[in-house]
């Protein structure tokens, strides 16, 4: 594996993480005071979107919902007055913030409000699990503090369990590098009038920054020139990310549903194990910081708040009898990459049945999500199950981070697909900045396993700048793997429309992300029916 050096120390014990400080202490005594004196929503004073931004604006990083069921959505926002000031401006203390939640844009019709307070041992982020609302529902919401008002966000629930369901719009991106590039992309996904939005990994990127490339000269935390090592330099990185106007309006467009891959931490780390072979009890400590950051900017509920270095993030969303999506977490439980990383040839250890990409548990999870009576059944996750060889017989090398490092795991899942009598066994992931369109099957090196499904990995939003439609890796794939149908290495995201009778997917890509303002376009449709894994192309 390569390997970069490091010489930062961090003295901290961590059994620290999961009990509470004098800090701690101090910060809820100061909550539980303050709700004492939280005014009532009635006395709230009555604001307004401003035109004119003021110097103490708060909601700076926009708003956002997610992880939406059919009776509730999770809102977010996160306080800062100053994105590019060390914790985003904020003073220590505690600042109530009225939410409320409207069936109409103007909030002629408010359904439901509340307040909830946003604290310093949570970075100002406010989470707010919102219930009793109805299924298959638009609804906005905003936040108050003060006479500051948010941006109106636009969010919608899920359908009732077993509804029928005709239809369902929804998008997936990845990998969005703030210095590679812009995030014109989400402007366009912004304007797509989606019902769900899922974000598959690597939303900030922890390396040091220079001042160089398409953002150089733009204003960034002074945290910016290290790698994130640390809480508040984590925070900070998610305050730079989320004051780009083109992500916080695709955020505030629909809901998203998150999970994270290895840049959120650290690149290519395996469970306990760091890019740089760390001490694990020092490297456990960073990825505990890096667990409550990613908590606190992603509006996911309170019971995936991590305890320490522990955060259980797969989860299952279903929509109406349409399509189930279960979301994993491919980094936290696997077993370290065989061959140390990079590209090899399969060998008896990538197939070795006691190493795991998923870890057992989650495993198992996935294999009971099969069984469900729901039309579609997509896993929803970090990186490619499918091999993508480069070269053929002796020559023949595939990736160790992705699945085929971890055969076994895609045999037991695949299999157990197949022994539940699955349908319409879908997999949307992103990591290889690249879209590439191909056939899920069982083992590829010898291209008899039969399909068994469909696998549409989306490119990266900024990571890689430009990109091309075609580039020499992206030749060498097409060479090495048959079962890969389409490829391209543009910026961008996939758009689809679920029925019960096809997807169909759009591949929405830049010409550049060098330079702001670009437009979008459908590189290509990718259309699979029910009840067969073939692939069209248009």
């Amino acid at each position: 594996m390569v390997r970069r050096g490091n010489d930062v120390s961090i003295g901290r014990d961590i059994s620290l993480r999961g009990g509470s400080t004098r800090r701690q202490f101090l910060t809820w005594s100061a909550l539980v005071g303050a709700l004492a004196f939280t005014p009532e929503l009635t006395g709230m004073p009555a604001a307004n979107a401003q035109s004119v931004v003021p110097p103490d604006f708060p909601f700076r990083l926009g708003v956002a919902s997610g992880d939406p069921l059919p009776d509730s959505v999770v809102l977010w926002t996160r306080l800062a007055t100053d994105p590019f000031a060390s914790l985003g401006g904020m003073n220590p203390g505690v600042v109530p913030v009225q939410w409320q939640v409207a069936a109409d844009e103007k909030f002629g019709r408010i359904v439901t409000q509340g307040v909830e307070l946003a604290t310093e041992f949570d970075g100002w982020s406010v989470h707010v699990d919102v219930k009793g609302l109805e299924p298959a529902r638009e609804y906005f919401y905003r936040f108050l503090v003060g006479a500051h008002s948010s941006t109106v966000g636009r969010t919608k629930t899920a359908p009732a369990p077993g509804q029928s369901l005709g239809r369902l719009d929804f998008a997936w991106a990845s990998c969005q590098k703030w210095e590679d590039g812009f995030f014109d992309a989400y402007k366009d996904l912004a304007s797509s009038n989606l019902d769900v939005v899922f974000f598959l990994g690597d939303y900030i990127y922890e390396y040091a920054i220079k001042d160089e490339g398409a953002r150089a000269g733009r204003a960034r935390p002074g945290s910016a020139a290290r790698e994130t090592m640390v809480l508040n330099d984590y925070r900070d990185r998610y305050a730079m990310y989320k004051a780009d106007e083109n992500l916080a309006a695709a955020h505030a467009s629909a809901p998203f549903v998150t999970t994270f891959d290895d840049h959120e931490v650290d690149n290519n780390w395996a469970s306990q194990i760091s890019q740089d072979d760390d001490d694990p009890k020092q490297f456990l400590l960073r990825r505990a910081d890096a667990f409550k950051a990613w908590w606190e900017n992603t509006p996911v509920r309170g019971n995936l708040r991590p305890s320490g270095p522990d955060m259980k993030v797969y989860r299952r969303f279903s929509f109406g009898d349409l399509v189930d999506f279960s979301v994993l977490d491919t980094r936290q439980y696997r077993s370290d990459q065989a061959n140390g990383d990079g590209e090899h040839a399969q060998n008896a250890e990538t197939a070795d049945p006691s190493r795991t990409i998923t870890g057992a548990e989650q495993e198992q999870w996935i294999l009971d999500g099969f069984s469900s009576p729901s039309k579609w059944n997509f896993l929803a996750h970090q990186t490619v199950i499918s091999d993508l060889a480069r070269g053929l017989d002796a020559d023949r090398k595939v990736g160790m981070d992705p699945w085929s490092g971890y055969e076994a795991s895609r045999h037991r899942i695949l299999d157990g697909a197949r022994d539940r009598g699955t349908n319409n066994v879908a997999s949307i992931v992103g990591d290889i900045h690249r879209t590439i369109v191909s056939e899920l099957r069982r083992d590829y090196q010898d291209q008899v396993s039969p399909v068994v499904g469909v696998e549409i990995a989306t490119t990266s939003i900024a990571s890689g700048k430009d990109g091309a439609d075609v580039d020499t890796t992206g030749a060498a794939i097409a060479h090495g793997s048959p079962h890969v149908k389409f490829g391209n290495a543009r910026r961008g995201y996939l758009r689809a429309s679920l029925t019960p009778s096809e997807w169909r997917s759009e591949v929405r890509v830049l010409d550049a992300v060098s330079t702001p303002g670009n437009a979008v376009r459908t590189a290509a449709t990718v259309t699979v029916p029910d009840g067969s894994p073939e692939i069209d192309l248009r």
